[in-house]
C-alpha cells in the first residue's frame, strides 16, 4: 500500500509517503517546506495560494515515486481557521491566522452573546481567542454578516480536500474544537448558532474520521499526471492524528510537542463540569474511542520565536545549537508562566521574556542560553501542572509520559519534563501526526483492523528512547515556587 500524509502545523508543511507491508510501517519524506501568518496592516493571514501549491508539488513527487500507484491521501492541520467558498466555488476569502489579534481585541464583546461558562457547559472546549467562534463572533461584530450569507466555510483541511476533489465537507475532529458543537447531539448546536445569528447552511456536512468518499478530480489528474486517487477523510485536526501515533500502555499522559504542547489523555466520551471550566480544560473530539481531555501550552512556538528574532538579526541558530547554549546556562535563574497572553502574538519574543522577567525579578535573562533554558525549565515546570490538573478531572494517575512530535527530539525537554514531573518519559515518534494520519487511512482501507492493531504496527516500526526523572528534590522545590510566583 502506498498511502500520503500531509501535515501541515504552524511554522510548516510535510509530505510523507508512507508504505505498508503488512507488518511494518515504512515512511518518506517527499517534501517539506517552511511558512508563517504574514502580517497585513493590523491582520494576519495564512499564505493559502502558497500552501495549496507546495501541497501539489509534494503530490506530484508521490505520483513520480510510486509510479502512479497511490492508494489513498490523507491531510491534517491544526484547527479552527477557515475561508468561505461561494456556491459557484469561488474563494472568498483570505484565511486569518489563529493568533489574529481581532478575536481578542474583541472577545468581551463576543461573549456578552453567550457566556463563557454557558459555551463550556454545552460543547467543553477550552475558552480561547483562537476558536472558530471568536473568528466569526469577529466578523459579525466588523460588520461582515453578509459573507456568511449563502457560502460554506471549509476549514483548512477540508478546502484542500475541496480543491484537489471539488467536494465539500466538515471532519468531525475539526468540527468537535469549533465551540459550536454539541457533543451530545452529534451536531452543531442549535442554541449557539441562533444567539449568534448563524445559518447551518453555512457548515459543510459532517464526516467522520475513517471515511472516503472524495477522489482527485480531472483538473488536478491532469496536473499532476495520475490516473487519480482516493482522498481519506482522518483526523484532519493534527492533535487527533498525534494522539493515534502514542506508544504507550496502560495508564500514561501524552504530551504532543510541537507549535503547540498538547498535554492530555484520551477518555470514552467528555467530562465537562465546573472543575474543568475553571482550569479551561479541553474537550476534544477524536477518531471513535479515542475523545481527548487536554491542555493547551504555548510549546516551541516560543523557541521558534527566539529563532525567528534572531535571524532578523542576522544569526541562524539551529534548535540543536540553541539547547547546547542552554545546557551552558546555570539552572532555574528565570522562569516564566509560558502561557501568559504577552507570548501568543509573534514578534519580539526575546525582548517580551526579557521585560516579563524583570517585572518579576528586577533583572533578565541576557545571553542566548539565559534564555532558552528559562523557556525549557519553565515549559516542563508548566507541564506538571497541567498533569495534576488532568488527574483530578479524570482520577488517572499517569505513571508514565509519551512525548510526541518534533519536540521529542529535544534532550533538555524531554528530561526536564521526567525531572519536573517525577515520571518517566517515553520519546517518540516523532513524525506522529503523520503516522496518525497513516493508520487511519489503513483502517478505512480495510488494512488493518483499528487503531490498536495500528499502534502496535508503530511500535514495531519506530524507535522511542526512554528518560527516568532526576534531580527530585530541586525541581520539587523549584516547582512551588513557580506556582506561589504565578498565582496558579
Amino acid at each position: 500500500m502506498n498511502i500520503i500524509a500531509f501535515d501541515l502545523g504552524g511554522s510548516g508543511g510535510k509530505l510523507f509517503l508512507g508504505k505498508y507491508s503488512g507488518n511494518k510501517l515504512h515512511i518518506q519524506t517527499l517534501h517539506r517546506f517552511e511558512h508563517a501568518a504574514l502580517p497585513i496592516n493590523d491582520n494576519l493571514y495564512w499564505d493559502l495560494p502558497m500552501i495549496y501549491q507546495e501541497l501539489l508539488k509534494g503530490l506530484s513527487a508521490a505520483v513520480e515515486i510510486t509510479n502512479d500507484t497511490i492508494d489513498s491521501l490523507g491531510i491534517d492541520s491544526f484547527c479552527n481557521d477557515f475561508a468561505l467558498v461561494s456556491p459557484k466555488g469561488e474563494l472568498l476569502t483570505q484565511m486569518h491566522s489563529y493568533r489574529d489579534p481581532r478575536t481578542m481585541q474583541l472577545s468581551s464583546e463576543i461573549y456578552k452573546i453567550v457566556p463563557p461558562e454557558e459555551l463550556y457547559q454545552i460543547n467543553g472546549n477550552q475558552i480561547a481567542p483562537f476558536n472558530t467562534l471568536l473568528q466569526l463572533g469577529a466578523m459579525l461584530l466588523q460588520g461582515q454578516q453578509y459573507l456568511l450569507e449563502k457560502n460554506t466555510l471549509l476549514f483548512l483541511p477540508d478546502l484542500l480536500i475541496y480543491f484537489l476533489s471539488g467536494r465539500r465537507f466538515t471532519e468531525y475532529t475539526l468540527a468537535s474544537v469549533s465551540q459550536l458543537y454539541h457533543y451530545h447531539k452529534n451536531d452543531w448546536s442549535g442554541y449557539i448558532l441562533k444567539e449568534y445569528g448563524i445559518s447551518k447552511s453555512l457548515f459543510a456536512k459532517i464526516v467522520n474520521p475513517g471515511t472516503i468518499n472524495c477522489r482527485t478530480n480531472e483538473q488536478i489528474n491532469n496536473t499532476l499526471h495520475t490516473k487519480g486517487f482516493s482522498i481519506t477523510h482522518v483526523c484532519e485536526h493534527d492533535t487527533a492524528s498525534a494522539f493515534l501515533a502514542s506508544v504507550c500502555k496502560g495508564d500514561y499522559a501524552i504530551i504532543s510537542c510541537g507549535t503547540w504542547a498538547l498535554i492530555g489523555t484520551e477518555t470514552p466520551g467528555p467530562i465537562i463540569n465546573k472543575y474543568g471550566y475553571k482550569y479551561n480544560i479541553a474537550n476534544e473530539g477524536g477518531y471513535p474511542g479515542h475523545h481527548r481531555i487536554l491542555k493547551n501550552v504555548m510549546g516551541t512556538w516560543i523557541i521558534q520565536e527566539i529563532r525567528a528574532d534572531l535571524k532578523n538579526q542576522g544569526i541562524d541558530y539551529s534548535f540543536s545549537e540553541m539547547e547546547n547554549a542552554a545546557k551552558e546556562a546555570k539552572p532555574f535563574q528565570f522562569t516564566i508562566d509560558v502561557d501568559n497572553e504577552i507570548f501568543y502574538s509573534p514578534g519580539h519574543m526575546i525582548q517580551k521574556i526579557q521585560d516579563y522577567c524583570k517585572y518579576y525579578y528586577n533583572s533578565a535573562p541576557s545571553t542566548l542560553g539565559e534564555i532558552i533554558r528559562c523557556v525549557y525549565e519553565s515549559l516542563a515546570l508548566k507541564y506538571r501542572c497541567n498533569l495534576e490538573r488532568l488527574h483530578v478531572l479524570t482520577g488517572k494517575s499517569f505513571e508514565t509520559i509519551n512525548m510526541i512530535g518534533g519536540g521529542s527530539q529535544s534532550e533538555m525537554m524531554c528530561q526536564f519534563t521526567a525531572n519536573a514531573t517525577g515520571k518517566t518519559v517515553v520519546a517518540g515518534p516523532i513524525e506522529a501526526t503523520a503516522l496518525g494520519n497513516m493508520i487511519v487511512q489503513l483502517a478505512a482501507l480495510k488494512q488493518i483492523s483499528g487503531i490498536e492493531e495500528g499502534r502496535n504496527i508503530i511500535r514495531n516500526s519506530f524507535p522511542t528512547h526512554e528518560y527516568k526523572a532526576a534531580e527530585g528534590q530541586l525541581w520539587k522545590k523549584q516547582y512551588k515556587k513557580f506556582l506561589l510566583q504565578f498565582n496558579l
